[in-house]
């Protein structure tokens, strides 16, 4: 006996509704979901005023206002709003990327958040890619490659002082969540300079080179034989003979593109009402960034046709005394040479502390 199909055969069936999708259970500052112990809040009041508590069993935070519980916290939602027990309320919200650079405790100068966003764009760090970065500082920079590049990626900073590195460790170990006396999966973190360390890497052995260093033009040659066909060059530096040295050597080296450069200006606004208008103070200059790309191995860069000014190619000028760094020149540079204040054992001390008790507090 032949059955008759039902009216439905054949027809797929209905895909389920679609709910939110899972989040994935990561340590670290960039975690969503529920508040939980040892997550790091951001708690704002009415005035805009920011301070950052990291959550303990039985822990409390004190202002002159009043006390607020830690355990009010606990299993909320990100951005609730909180009552201390005078009443005075609080907006909660994990600090985001942006927040903990600003704020992480530093030896050296941090790479600020404009310019790690140009970075990340213009040096075009790619989920999966090698990056070899020179000068961590204190981690800031760092962290934002590792959150570019992923788990399929790897991130091999060279810094020269330890000292800093240990600051930077520190730094990023604490964003991402990673336990006392381990290392981040995928970050190497190695004491030298990187004429030193680059060469053991191999020809080819990264997509893209960031450097944070007082001399970028020493590092060239080196950069051009770890750096991939099609590589990133990117350098951040803090002064126009810095930038110009560095497009020269770039140049001499003939097998990179030819430089662009630019800065980042952020011009904040006021918003309240009709009194809408520029902030009184903005961010303006912090650094240069110059990028070229590798060309093929073994093939020379085409030149650009230009039209230079009269006299700004002349070798006498160039290396006269009084230029020294536009273009060229052999003098060894110093951190008092770009008017770099050097940093004090005890301010490395005290960094160390704060992201110490950070931790606890």
């Amino acid at each position: 006996m032949t059955s008759t199909p039902s009216p439905d055969a054949g027809v797929p069936a209905p895909a389920p509704a679609a709910g939110p999708a899972p989040r994935a259970a990561r340590p670290g500052l960039d975690r969503t979901g529920p508040l939980t112990l040892g997550d790091k809040v951001q708690l704002a009041d009415a005035k805009g005023r920011l301070h950052t508590i990291t959550l303990r069993e039985g822990g409390e935070f004190h202002s002159h206002r009043g006390v607020l519980r830690h355990e009010q916290l606990i299993g909320a939602e990100d951005g609730v709003v909180v009552e201390d027990n005078h009443g005075t309320p609080y907006q909660a919200l994990r600090p985001l990327y942006a927040d903990y650079m600003l704020s992480m405790p530093r030896g050296a100068a941090i790479i600020y958040p404009k310019d790690s966003a140009q970075i990340l764009m213009w040096g075009d760090i790619f989920p999966g890619a090698r990056v070899l970065e020179a000068g961590v500082g204190s981690g800031g920079l760092t962290t934002a490659l590792l959150r570019a590049v992923g788990p399929e990626g790897a991130v091999h900073s060279i810094e020269r002082r330890e000292d800093f590195a240990t600051v930077a460790k520190e730094n990023v170990d604490t964003f991402f969540g990673v336990a006392e006396g381990e290392d981040h999966p995928w970050w190497d973190l190695t004491i030298g300079d990187f004429q030193d360390v680059a060469p053991t890497l191999g020809e080819s052995a990264v997509d893209r080179v960031v450097l944070d260093m007082l001399a970028p033009w020493e590092c060239v040659e080196a950069a051009g034989d770890v750096l991939v066909s099609g590589g990133v060059f990117l350098a951040y530096v803090a002064t126009v003979t810095q930038l110009s040295r560095t497009a020269e050597a770039l140049r001499d080296h003939g097998e990179f593109t030819e430089p662009d450069a630019w800065e980042c200006f952020v011009r904040p606004w006021h918003l309240e009402g009709l009194a809408v208008r520029p902030e009184h103070r903005m961010n303006a200059h912090t650094g240069f960034l110059i990028t070229a790309r590798r060309t093929a191995h073994g093939t020379r860069a085409l030149s650009r046709v230009t039209r230079p000014a009269p006299g700004s190619r002349d070798e006498e000028e160039l290396n006269h005394p009084d230029n020294e760094g536009f273009g060229g020149g052999t003098g060894d540079w110093t951190a008092q040479d770009v008017g770099e204040r050097g940093v004090a054992p005890r301010k490395i001390k005290r960094a160390l502390r704060d992201i110490r008790q950070g931790r606890d507090r």
